[in-house]
């Protein structure tokens, strides 16, 4: 039955009411939403401004670093033996990095880098947002990369370390790293004071990590200190030449150079042979690197007896007049054999250092019933590092058994049976320049002369001296360590290397310590030539010639007046 007219008219009166409240209720509901949306902006604009601004400024505010200057190595001149210049290094948003192949071969080619190796770089750092491009460029070479204007690719202000003597003073000076730390030597021993405190400063970049603005400088970079070293360039140049020299000459493994002022202690030349470029270390060999005369140690031989002489001179029981009787230049003590290179018969003891004899030595020590000479060694300072703060100085090595045998006090008396490094025999030879005094050795230049500890007795110092002035003298063995002009006190010496099974039949060093001019000791120098192969192995046919040209130069470079007419 359909509905009538009347009753459809009332239906529709019926539901207008309730179309209009629901209506109602979605503008309501509509109205509440607009209300708590401006609500919540007016918070966040207003009461919580700082929400909004720390997310906004996460994203596009950086804290960067302001790089500080490494501070200078020179000499004691001011001449520089290190400094640091400034480079661009570039890197790069793999994520941003076009995938044109064209612009990547012009990045490849103005990187000069190969197109492949690149691309397989970028894939590999593909999830990330940073990857360095080329490190330490020089700007001129970075700014014809950025040029190209490709996207992604963003520079960094760093500095390079150069080294303008190169391998000249390599192992001493050290070297930095790639982020321009500390690695060897005194650039190693240093690093805090070299390297000053980088700076920070806030920086406004786009989504890309793109600069836009420098906003505020929050601390200033602190440039690292300038370090002054002892070496005199000059000598040193001259120093690493002639020891370069006689190595080649003798086709020998290696050798080292230590000159120090008398007057002071300080090192005026350190070489080393081998040597590297500490300018560019592509296929370094690694035994170049190490610092022969600061860290290796070895058997000093004859050039320890001047030093074992003033410990029994100074035990008052060998007058002047006293002669030991070589004969027949050989002796066995404890199943072990001693011998001279000759039967030098009846020696005085100027006469025992002259010619070298093991005999005389070993004869002198064993009258004797205290250990005076390894307790001279020691206050010499030949068991303890030299303290010049160099990383990995040797401290030597000098035996203290409870109970000495016959073998082993003769054996320390003519320089077997200890260890000792090149500067550590340097060192204690100051003590004989300079009347009995030892200097501490420095590798910084030093203001004013340090206070010398008193070691030998002034008479016996003086007297050792005079004793090794006759040691260097026309017609003796050590006759090639003259210089025309200056008078020379000094010692050869010729040791037998140790390998795996004991002493080794021909393998040596050679050595030379002198002082000149012995009127007023100015320069101590020590020479060894390792494992020389020429014509001859001997400290005074190998060693002596290289202190003989290096204190000659280095007597008319510092302008000191000759104490000896010159004789043809």
């Amino acid at each position: 039955m359909s509905a009538t007219p009347r009753s459809e008219s009332a239906r529709r009166r019926t539901s207008a009411p309730m179309g209009q409240a629901r209506y109602r209720v979605m503008l309501g509901l509509v109205l509440l939403g607009l209300a708590l949306l401006a609500g919540r902006i007016v918070d966040l604009h207003v009461f919580d401004r700082s929400f909004l601004q720390g997310q906004g400024d996460a994203r596009t505010l950086r804290v960067d670093a302001i790089p500080a200057h490494r501070g200078m190595i020179t000499d004691r001149h001011g001449e520089p033996l290190a400094i640091s210049t400034p480079v661009v290094t570039l890197w790069a948003n793999p994520q941003d990095l076009p995938d044109d192949g064209i612009q990547r071969l012009r990045l490849a080619q103005a990187l000069g880098q190969d197109l492949d190796a690149l691309n397989a770089r970028i894939d590999r750092y593909a999830e990330r947002e940073f990857m360095y491009l080329r490190r330490r460029m020089t700007p001129e070479a970075a700014q014809r990369v950025l040029d190209l204007r490709v996207p992604g690719v963003h520079k960094r202000a760093e500095y390079k370390r150069y080294y303008p003597a190169g391998e000249v003073i390599a192992q001493l000076v050290g070297v930095t790293n790639i982020d321009d730390q500390g690695q060897e030597g005194l650039e190693l021993a240093y690093q805090p004071y070299l390297s000053g405190e980088p700076g920070r400063r806030r920086v406004l970049k786009d989504r890309r990590g793109r600069l836009v603005r420098d906003l505020e400088v929050l601390r200033e970079a602190e440039p690292g200190g300038d370090l002054t070293l002892s070496i005199d360039q000059r000598l040193q140049y001259m120093a690493y030449r002639e020891l370069k020299t006689a190595v080649d000459e003798n086709n020998a493994d290696g050798g080292v150079l230590v000159m120090l002022d008398a007057h002071t202690g300080e090192v005026l030349a350190m070489a080393n042979q081998p040597s590297y470029n500490p300018n560019n270390r592509a296929g370094i060999d690694p035994d170049g690197l190490r610092n022969r005369a600061i860290v290796d140690v070895y058997e000093p031989g004859s050039v320890i007896k001047p030093l074992a002489m003033s410990a029994l001179l100074e035990t008052g029981k060998f007058p002047p007049d006293t002669v030991v009787d070589t004969s027949p230049g050989w002796m066995v003590i404890d199943g072990y054999t001693i011998k001279d290179v000759a039967n030098y018969g009846k020696l005085t003891l100027s006469g025992i250092l002259e010619h070298s004899s093991n005999i005389g030595m070993s004869k002198l020590t064993l009258q004797l019933d205290d250990p005076v000479v390894p307790q001279r060694y020691r206050a010499l300072g030949l068991d303890q590092a030299p303290g010049t703060g160099f990383p990995g100085e040797a401290s030597g090595s000098v035996p203290s058994p409870r109970v000495w045998s016959s073998s082993q006090w003769a054996a320390l008396s003519y320089g077997y049976g200890l260890s000792v490094s090149a500067l550590q025999l340097a060192s204690a030879y100051t003590a004989i320049a300079n009347h009995g005094e030892r200097l501490p050795p420095s590798l910084l230049r030093l203001n004013e002369a340090p206070q010398g500890q008193p070691v030998i007795e002034p008479a016996v110092a003086d007297r050792v001296l005079g004793m090794m002035d006759q040691v260097v003298a026309p017609g003796t063995g050590a006759r090639r360590g003259l210089v025309p002009g200056y008078s020379v006190a000094g010692k050869t010496g010729t040791v037998r290397k140790t390998g795996g099974s004991g002493y080794e039949d021909n393998a040596y060093r050679s050595l030379f310590v002198g002082i000149t001019p012995v009127s007023d000791p100015r320069l101590i120098a020590v020479v060894m030539i390792d494992h020389p192969r020429g014509d001859s192995y001997y400290g005074g046919a190998v060693a002596a010639p290289v202190f003989s040209r290096v204190a000659g130069n280095a007597l008319r470079i510092l302008d000191v007046p000759p104490d000896q007419a010159e004789t043809d």
